[in-house]
């Protein structure tokens, strides 16, 4: 049965941006939750710096190395944006605007200049190609898995062991950080190890469905799952649920349109949302219609 699941091209496609979508959205919740995720962008934008560079000191393309350089680059991206919030003179979201346009810009010159006959270069970072992850496979335990999968697989349950473990300190960090602080939960550290995960998954994500794809899945299927919910566990499991989804439903629709599998899993994210917009329980605009016509209907009463 795993010989069989190991061999289909499509089980291998899905799975990996299933693996994709969880790991995205477990950190994207808090990111949305906290009003930062445009963060995510930032990141999956500037890291190609740290990507370039790590290859330039040690020669390495993939591996713990990349993670720990993309980690750090995106902690320097949000280091520079409240260090430029802080003055004063601008905001912070127009300081995320201008602080990883050049970092990014940057990275594209080394890749240009440096890394030119070298398999890293920004169409690949922005782009990725998910349906070519089963070419590119390891030998485990005398099965042919692809190395997404596997990369994915642990950055979701690294996540997922994250959240799981600081649950309650990242819940109250997100919501009030002024407790959180009054507590001695180091809200701050907490929030630059989250944004040190979503650097690190955005680096593992990027060999299979790029930048684009992964920040659909950090920002999308968390703001479906806002809607539907208040529960934060809750939210977290919708998040990842349509997350899910949208991979199985994607590739059924890539392939019956004959388009891109990652650009299609990225389109049903934004279905799910729009859906949640429309039908959500409690902040959808049919079940706030209806609230209203009800409450009229009691004063006119």
């Amino acid at each position: 049965m795993l010989a069989a699941f190991f061999d289909s091209i499509p089980a291998m496609i899905i799975a990996t941006g299933a693996l994709v979508g969880i790991a995205a959205s477990l950190v994207g919740t808090f990111l949305v939750l906290r009003g930062s995720s445009l963060l995510s962008d930032a990141i999956s934008h500037s890291i190609v710096l740290g990507i370039v560079v790590v290859w330039m000191l040690t020669g390495a393309q993939s591996g713990p190395v990349q993670l720990v350089g993309a980690a750090l680059t995106g902690l320097l991206t949000v280091f520079l944006t409240e260090l430029l919030a802080a003055t004063g003179r601008v905001k912070n979201d127009a300081a995320i605007g201008l602080v990883f346009p050049v970092l990014f810009s940057i990275g594209v010159l080394l890749l240009n200049v440096y890394a030119r006959d070298v398999h890293i270069d920004q169409h690949t970072v922005l782009l990725g190609e998910i349906g070519f992850v089963w070419l590119d496979t390891v030998s485990l335990g005398g099965y042919e898995v692809p190395q997404s999968l596997l990369s994915m697989g642990a950055m979701a349950a690294l996540n997922l062991v994250f959240v799981t473990l600081l649950f309650k300190e990242l819940k109250l960090a997100t919501f009030d950080r002024a407790l959180a602080a009054a507590l001695g939960f180091m809200p701050g550290l907490l929030f630059y190890a989250l944004l040190a995960l979503t650097s690190a998954t955005a680096v593992a994500a990027f060999d299979a469905v790029g930048a684009i794809l992964f920040i659909a899945f950090v920002i999308v299927p968390p703001s479906a799952a806002y809607l539907i919910t208040d529960r934060l566990w809750l939210m977290l499991l919708f998040a990842s649920l349509i997350a899910v989804l949208s991979s199985f439903a994607g590739y059924g629709a890539a392939v019956l349109l004959d388009v891109s599998i990652g650009g299609m899993m990225a389109t049903m994210t934004g279905l799910f949302l729009v859906l949640a917009f429309l039908f959500g329980p409690r902040y959808g605009l049919i079940a706030q219609g209806l609230r209203r016509r009800r409450a009229a209907l009691a004063q006119a009463v």
